[in-house]
């Protein structure tokens, strides 16, 4: 069976991830077939409207191919370049796609499931969702156009999301802006065979099954997420925690204390970057450039042998500390690669 089904039904083209013993994470021929559907759709009268989801399993989309990333750093750093590459075509593809898009982020909705949700027109979450960017623990930053969408959160929950790797409910994805609809799990069935009957009434359907959000817990820490992450310098940041005794924000800085102190730095000036970027293939282009310097340095390898491999979550991060990490270095990882080998949207 494929990891990614493609198939028309009604007037809408379906891809249903299909790897659940992985949460249905994304390795490179998933998102090339992926890709190939969307361009034989792109001039197909019969598809109106193209919908995203997972075919079973508690996870819409875990990631990445953490696994297959790390090996390929360990080695030539290749076999990652060129997933990440194809990876962030799909996600700019789906950015500009001129047909309407609904995700449906039921489960586990995490880095490589975030870079193909947040682009769609319409991004439906459940009771199951669960949305982070947890990239700094395991030596990468949130990619996948994540300077972007993060970048344009209120205040500075970006930056909180994007160094802690915060997890967000399904009422908080609505309150935020990185779900457009809250429904109930066991309504999708219903709803998406009537999308697929009639994708003009999404918006409708969609209404018509809305749940009621509640409140949104993170919106009652916005003041001190404000305050706290106010600074672009990670050390700031770290300062401002430390110097704030309540609990919550000695909690975030135990948090942050095991982060890559390198992919906290890069992830800061991604979303200072991100947040001027004049297009999102501006974005894709610069973040492509700094995943190929990540994934030839060793934070990437050590991270998933701690959080994934070994699990002993004690990650020797190099360099080990936030001071280790220079501007001159953070500006090397984010310089412009040489035209010929620059990512390109085709």
């Amino acid at each position: 069976m494929s990891d990614v089904l493609t198939f028309v039904d009604g007037h809408v083209g379906r891809i249903r991830l299909n790897r659940p013993k992985a949460l249905h994470a994304l390795n490179h021929a998933m998102c090339d077939a992926m890709l190939a559907a969307l361009e034989a759709w792109r001039d197909d009268p019969a598809v109106q409207a193209v919908v995203i989801d997972h075919a079973e399993g508690r996870g819409f989309c875990a990631g990445g191919d953490i696994r297959m990333i790390a090996a390929s750093s360990a080695a030539d750093g290749a076999g990652a370049r060129a997933f990440f590459a194809t990876e962030y075509r799909l996600n700019h593809r789906l950015f500009t796609y001129a047909k309407p898009t609904v995700a449906v982020m039921d489960g586990v909705t995490m880095g490589g499931g975030v870079g193909i949700s947040q682009p769609c027109t319409v991004r439906i979450a459940t009771e199951n969702s669960r949305f982070a960017m947890p990239e700094t623990a395991i030596g990468l930053f949130p990619d996948v156009g994540g300077g972007w969408y993060l970048s344009r959160l209120r205040g500075r929950i970006g930056q909180y999301l994007a160094l802690t790797g915060a997890r967000l409910d399904g009422g908080e994805m609505l309150a935020l802006g990185l779900a457009t609809h809250l429904v109930h799990a066991g309504a999708l069935e219903g709803i998406t065979r009537a999308i697929a009957a009639d994708p003009s009434a999404t918006a409708t359907i969609l209404s018509e099954h809305a749940a009621a959000p509640g409140d949104a817990a993170i919106l009652t820490q916005r003041a001190a997420i404000d305050r706290l992450f106010a600074s672009d310098d990670f050390e700031d940041i770290l300062s401002a925690l430390e110097n704030d005794r309540s609990d919550w924000a000695q909690a975030q800085l135990a948090t942050l204390r095991q982060r890559s102190p390198l992919s906290c730095k890069v992830s800061l000036k991604l979303l200072l970057d991100g947040a001027t970027m004049p297009t999102f293939e501006d974005e894709m282009r610069q973040e492509y450039a700094v995943v190929t310097r990540i994934v030839q340095r060793p934070d990437i390898v050590e991270g998933v042998r701690a959080v994934i491999v070994d699990k002993d979550h004690a990650p020797q991060w190099n360099p080990a500390t936030p001071e280790g990490v220079s501007d001159h270095m953070i500006d090397r990882i984010f310089a412009p690669l040489d035209a010929g080998d620059e990512w390109q949207p085709q």
